[in-house]
């Protein structure tokens, strides 16, 4: 017989930012364990119910027992089983009593083919697990393997330690109307819940797994789907919005739907005078203290009005709502103090104080970076004004902007909400009259702060970040080593593909093995560990290949153009067209092949430190290959010199012909030692001529 079954845990409130994904956990782990104990027809179908005081799950089609299982068991091989007479040896006598058999067992036992040799096996049938047998180790392993974000101990009241996410009061279990015999965290199992801590009275019984949320929602003013309760709470929020932008992050939509069990919208209002602030941090004090939605116009401007979601539903919520203003309007009122205090010092006479400010204890203060990072974007900014002149930039603003970069670390402002530094500072440096390039740098250093965030535009914004980045690499690189495995503490794998992204996407003719030279020499001698820029370029390397992948080119294309360790990052995407261009020629496929066996004879007889000599050609191939790699070398070198490697590429198909005839005719490891070198001189011209653009022996299947 199957029937829907109900589980609910009942517990004290949830930590919200965890409950989603408790309570996906404990849905799928429920499901995944009874499937596993054969009790789930394969029409199931799972509901999971995640509140702020509860996990639950609905499954459909669970049976009361699970189904018997035919079993074949390996036992033994026939040699090991048997003596010489065909006895049963006491191996054999001793694996029977382990499994319960009698000892005249043997004479039942199936004789088959195990590989070479014949073995012994046992089929039998095993007995389908009990719905109690099956839940109970269902719900042993799943609150085992929950992703509790931290485990709290506790007393039960007969004195029993538990320890869980927060305290459990109840266990529903149900298997149609009937309530299943298992146990967990000290509680055994019944058909009682609770409801709304203010809306409900006493407990609420569920007659059937069916009934549950329905009984739920009526009588104890519960809306247990955190989908639907997340549904709801979008709903209403869009309507109070009206012709207003509604700021709703998804984190914090989850975070909300995980405070609340009867969510009801309601609005509030703050003066406007609080607008003078950076909207920025008030959208933060909102978001992070008070959990409330902000509101802007069509033009992005904050509104002076707020949404909150209520716990609790009244028929006149303006207690609850000039609460909420109340509350706010402290919290804004903190906020206009940093900011009107803050603005009382200039960015630039707040810089010094950066040298009580630790950066890492093995490479100084806030205060050393900062003039580190002065020189190097001052250094930067004349070698991209010389490498691009479309792309000037003033070696002095770069100092400067570098030399505010961090100041707004010692401000109230960012003291409170670390998370604005960078967007607090741009504020600051455009009140005290700095240049607007300065202040714009000042934010946009931080970028990219995040996976697909946006990158700085202007080129004094570049040099900064670039400069920035560059010596946080380097610098903790020394003092801290590269990361390992998942553990990046300092974030270096999101700092260089930030120096990635810029030099890729902008895209900037810089070499990035200078950059990290010139981010090297801002350091102390006896801070750089040896081998560090090699270190670092392979590092940079690896994050290249992820993101290009992640960006869709093929993996192939990817080797070969990075086989090369190119420094220019800018032309790695315009190569890596260009080979998937050139592996679409009818050409490519042999050419890859034959550089492949190029490579290989060049790695076993070393290269020669001569071109090859045309009197010491005897085949008329080795001949025609000559004269051909006399023609193609140079146009490929023009080619890739003006960076069309589309164009290198397909020149090299023209010697197809005269490489596959090569190779047909001319026998390369000869007995003649001068003509055997000559002809590794020849090869050795030929892969340079391939390898321009890429190795393309890494194209080949």
């Amino acid at each position: 017989m199957s029937a829907t079954l109900l589980v609910e845990l009942f517990t004290e409130e949830l930590p919200p930012k965890a409950l989603r994904r408790l309570g996906d956990a404990f849905a799928s782990g429920m499901t995944a364990a009874l499937s596993a104990s054969g009790l789930l027809e394969p029409a199931s179908a799972t509901t999971g119910y995640a509140s702020p005081r509860r996990l639950a799950v609905s499954i459909t089609h669970v049976l009361a027992r699970a189904p018997d299982k035919a079993f074949r068991q390996k036992l033994l091989p026939v040699s090991v089983a048997f003596d010489a007479a065909g006895a049963p040896t006491p191996a054999l006598q001793k694996k029977l009593a382990a499994l319960g058999l009698a000892a005249d067992a043997w004479q039942t036992l199936e004789r088959a083919p195990d590989g070479k040799a014949e073995a012994l096996f046992h089929n039998g049938t095993q007995a389908g697990a009990a719905l109690a047998e099956g839940l109970q180790k269902a719900l042993d392993d799943t609150l085992a393997r929950l992703p509790i974000p931290k485990l709290m101990r506790y007393q039960r009241p007969d004195g029993t330690d538990v320890q869980f996410v927060r305290p459990a009061h109840r266990l529903l279990a149900l298997h149609g109307g009937t309530v299943v015999p298992v146990r967990a965290l000290g509680l055994d199992a019944g058909f009682h819940t609770v409801g709304h801590r203010q809306m409900s009275s006493g407990t609420i019984s569920i007659a059937t797994a069916f009934e549950y949320p329905h009984r739920l929602m009526v009588l104890g003013k519960v809306v247990a789907s955190f989908a639907e309760r997340r549904l709801r709470i979008e709903d209403a929020l869009r309507a109070k919005a009206g012709g207003d932008t509604l700021i709703a992050p998804d984190t914090l939509l989850d975070e909300v739907t995980g405070l609340v069990e009867w969510p009801i919208v309601l609005e509030g209002r703050f003066d406007e005078a609080f607008l003078d602030v950076p909207q920025e941090c008030l959208i933060l004090t909102m978001q992070q203290n008070q959990k409330y939605f902000a509101l802007a116009d069509a033009e992005g401007r904050l509104r002076n009005r707020f949404l909150l979601v209520s716990n609790l539903e009244t028929v006149d919520p303006t207690a609850i709502v000039s609460g909420n203003e109340r509350v706010l309007r402290a919290r804004l009122s903190d906020a206009k103090f940093f900011f009107d205090q803050d603005r009382k010092t200039p960015l630039g006479d707040r810089v010094q104080r950066l040298a009580s400010v630790v950066h890492h204890n093995k490479l100084g203060s806030q205060l050393d970076r900062v003039q580190r990072i002065c020189k190097l974007a001052a250094q930067l900014a004349r070698m991209l004004s010389s490498a691009a002149p479309a792309l000037q930039v003033d070696p002095a603003l770069a100092e400067r902007a570098a030399w505010l970069s961090k100041a707004d670390l010692v401000t109230d402002m960012v003291g409170e909400f670390p998370e604005l530094q960078g967007v607090i500072g741009e504020y600051y440096a455009r009140h005290d009259g700095e240049p607007e390039a300065v202040a714009a740098a000042i934010e946009q250093h931080y970028h990219p702060r995040f996976a697909n965030d946006t990158l700085p535009q202007a080129p004094l914004s570049l040099v900064v970040a670039l400069a920035d980045k560059l010596d946080t690499l380097v610098g903790l690189w020394a003092a801290a080593g590269a990361p390992t495995g998942d553990k990046d503490p300092f974030g270096l794998r999101r700092q260089a593909l930030g120096v990635l992204r810029m030099l890729a996407e902008h895209p900037l003719p810089l070499d990035l093995r200078e950059l990290v030279d010139l981010a090297i020499a801002q350091f102390p001698p006896a801070v750089m560990k040896a081998g560090i820029a090699p270190d670092l370029h392979r590092f940079f390397l690896d994050r290249l290949s992820n993101y290009l992948r992640e960006r869709g080119h093929e993996a192939r294309g990817i080797d070969a153009v990075l086989a090369l360790d190119p420094s220019r990052i800018d032309q790695v995407p315009s190569k890596l067209d260009a080979v998937a261009a050139f592996g679409r020629l009818p050409e490519s496929e042999a050419l890859a092949a034959a550089n492949k066996r190029v490579r290989n004879i060049l790695k076993k007889e070393g290269a020669s430190a001569r071109p090859a000599d045309p009197s010491l050609m005897v085949e008329a191939a080795e001949k025609a290959l000559h004269a051909a790699l006399a023609t193609l070398e140079p146009e490929v070198v023009a080619c890739t010199a003006r960076e069309d490697y589309a164009g290198a590429l397909t020149r090299l198909a023209s010697v197809r012909a005269a490489v596959d005839r090569f190779f047909d005719e001319v026998m390369v490891m000869t007995d003649d030692v001068a003509v055997r070198a000559n002809r590794i001189a020849l090869l050795q011209s030929l892969e340079r001529a391939l390898n321009q653009v890429a190795d393309i022996s890494r194209l080949a299947a």
